[in-house]
């Protein structure tokens, strides 16, 4: 009886050993990884300090991230250059200028880091090879590293080390894919801590009082850019995920399309020719940091692209572009 306790309770914790190792084992297909990275850094309760690098300078960032019973809740500070604080709950983010003591109101990005996401990515192993590398550490922690090629000239690769516990995105690098690759930018945890038990919830609280700052409200509203005569192309694996018109500085309504292929994205602004607009001139190509920009004009309004993608992506975007008045 000893004999065959001792053999069952061998074969249970062989399974419990196998089963642990699946539910730890690398994902392999791509579109699995990148949905568990997103809805680790949605879920999850997490603190800590990161930077991001590119050929700009750095920026080092403090976060927390919390879910409790008002929702998904997230503090991220500036800790060097301009003080700057955003504070989300769910689908709102303030954003804190202290200098101005004013408040912006606006809608929350999904692909904040440690959230990848800018769009749908059912359709992601079409335009992306994902290879399965080693493990190493960041931020202290054990990490799973991949590979993301892109397979046509459109998109930027992507190098990203994965939690091996949590799923929570670590690191993440832009991969310009040259004859020599080339590191475009870098996010990477410097320090970081896991469950809410470490974390204390006035952790989320602003250091300022902000009560009486002015709060400005981000106008915006949906457009169907098509509609009023405007055709945009999208490269490859790329879509519309958002369409609206947005007063900027001096009032100024501009127009926002964002294409993406779940990874990459490119936004295209669209404002009408006027006195203010009038200072800006055509830009065949230029870079700031890690991000593109194009501009032309194109009949009475400019079009400007941008996004950390090639240029030659926002070259077919902006010289395909083009506007028919509607007949009413």
């Amino acid at each position: 009886m000893k004999r065959y306790s001792a053999h069952f309770l061998r074969l249970a914790l062989g399974a419990i050993l196998a089963w642990t190792s699946v539910l730890h084992a690398a994902p392999t297909d791509l579109n699995t990884l990148l949905q568990q990275i997103q809805q680790a850094a949605r879920e999850l309760d997490y603190a800590g300090v990161f930077s991001y690098s590119n050929s700009a300078g750095v920026q080092t960032m403090r976060l927390v991230h919390v879910i409790d019973g008002k929702g998904e809740r997230e503090r991220l500070e500036s800790l060097d250059g301009p003080e700057r604080e955003y504070l989300r709950i769910n689908d709102v983010t303030q954003c804190l200028i202290p200098e101005r003591q004013v408040i912006i109101l606006e809608q929350s990005r999904n692909d904040r880091f440690p959230a990848l996401l800018t769009g749908n990515t059912e359709k992601i192993d079409q335009y992306y090879q994902m290879q399965i590398r080693d493990k190493k550490r960041v931020g202290g922690r054990e990490c799973q590293e991949y590979t993301l090629t892109p397979l046509d000239e459109w998109r930027y690769g992507y190098h990203i080390c994965v939690d091996t516990e949590h799923n929570l995105l670590l690191q993440t690098q832009t991969i310009a894919m040259r004859a020599e690759p080339t590191i475009v930018n870098q996010t990477a945890f410097a320090s970081l801590t896991v469950g809410g038990a470490a974390i204390q919830s006035q952790a989320l609280d602003s250091d300022w009082k902000h009560k009486e700052w002015r709060v400005i409200a981000a106008n915006r509203e949906n457009v169907d850019l098509a509609a009023t005569g405007w055709r945009i192309p999208s490269p490859a694996g790329f879509v519309a995920v958002s369409e609206i018109s947005r007063f900027m500085r001096s009032e100024r309504q501009v127009a926002q399309l964002v294409l993406s292929d779940g990874l990459a994205s490119i936004s295209v602004f669209i404002e009408p020719v006027d006195s203010y607009s009038q200072r800006l001139k055509a830009d065949p190509g230029s870079k700031k940091g890690s991000i593109h920009l194009f501009r032309k004009r194109i009949g009475d309004y400019w079009l400007t692209a941008t996004g950390e993608v090639p240029l030659a992506t926002l070259h077919y975007v902006g010289n395909g572009a083009e506007f028919v008045p509607v007949v009413k």
